[in-house]
């Protein structure tokens, strides 16, 4: 694995929630994007986009799973059309296998750099925690640009940490459900995140 792939490094195990649908076409390759849901040990299920080549996908589909092992990498893209979301998080399928294991498996391992201050902030239930804002580095020049929130005294820790410093972490994607007031009603929306476990600060 070269060095840039060892800054964003991601493995989901669960089920499939849904067909996949054509995303989009680049270079005469079709992408296809479908939901994959993973149970956190609470028992909460995440259900999150992952994008995949179509030959990846072919390749599973053969093998009749609906239980899929996806690894690759947290993808960010700037949605401009002004519908849902601004910032679009998925995973980017490098690899798509069938999964025997009857546990879920929701893994992320990120280095990278901060590219907004650090917001200290307490949740309603009293715990503290820290929204985190981490560019991590991709091949020709480009950057994904991914949201982490870290708990209780890595959220303090992380608060200190000044725009410009690198960290590495680990942590899971995850998905979370809120409601946005719109100027017609209330929408109901759907935030990912990176919930981190460990992080560190590497310069």
């Amino acid at each position: 694995m070269d060095e840039l792939g060892t800054n964003n490094y991601a493995e989901l195990c669960g089920t499939l929630a849904a067909p996949p649908r054509l995303s989009h076409e680049n270079r005469r390759e079709r992408f296809f994007r479908f939901p994959l849901e993973a149970q956190r040990l609470s028992g909460t299920a995440d259900c999150l986009n992952i994008i995949a080549r179509e030959r990846l996908l072919t390749l599973a589909e053969a093998a009749g799973q609906t239980r899929l092992c996806v690894t690759g990498e947290v993808r960010s893209f700037n949605n401009k059309s002004g519908v849902g979301a601004k910032l679009v998080i998925s995973l980017f399928a490098r690899s798509i296998t069938p999964c025997d294991d009857a546990h879920d498996r929701n893994l992320v391992l990120l280095t990278g750099t901060l590219c907004k201050p650090p917001v200290l902030r307490t949740t309603p239930m009293g715990r503290d925690i820290c929204d985190l804002l981490v560019a991590v580095n991709r091949h020709y020049g480009r950057s994904d640009y991914l949201p982490c929130i870290a708990w209780g005294e890595r959220a303090h820790a992380a608060a200190a940490w000044p725009v410009g410093a690198v960290v590495s972490l680990t942590g899971r994607l995850q998905s979370r459900r809120y409601r946005k007031l719109l100027e017609d009603g209330v929408a109901e929306r759907t935030a990912y995140e990176i919930s981190v476990l460990e992080i560190e600060r590497v310069l």
